[in-house]
């Protein structure tokens, strides 16, 4: 499985970003995906999944802000986040099955 993350960048905080994950797998409806980041300095932590049947986590520092979601079609997983912080600030990957592709930063600062 070959994951891409895109859509990062800088934006200030209580600002708003859609991160995209392109997925190159055969049967990607079957697979669930997931988000982790990494800050500088900092250990990678997961952030957000979503199952094959669209059952969704989040970890407790971005419940209520971060929305994961899938299109099959387009074999694309996508994490809205809103209500940015400074503290969001990371290198941000998708993952599946212990794959980790490339990641892309998002740096929230005013």
């Amino acid at each position: 499985v070959q994951l891409q993350a895109s859509g990062g960048g800088l934006v200030q905080p209580g600002g708003s970003l859609r991160l995209s994950c392109e997925v190159s797998v055969f049967a990607f409806d079957y697979y669930a995906i997931g988000w982790s980041r990494q800050a500088p300095g900092k250990a990678r932590e997961r952030v957000s999944c979503i199952s094959s049947s669209d059952d969704t986590d989040y970890a407790d520092s971005v419940k209520g802000r971060f929305i994961i979601s899938r299109d099959n079609a387009k074999n694309t997983v996508y994490l809205q986040m809103n209500d940015l912080k400074p503290e969001d600030t990371a290198v941000y990957y998708c993952t599946s099955r212990g794959q980790k592709g490339q990641g892309t930063l998002v740096t929230v600062s005013s």
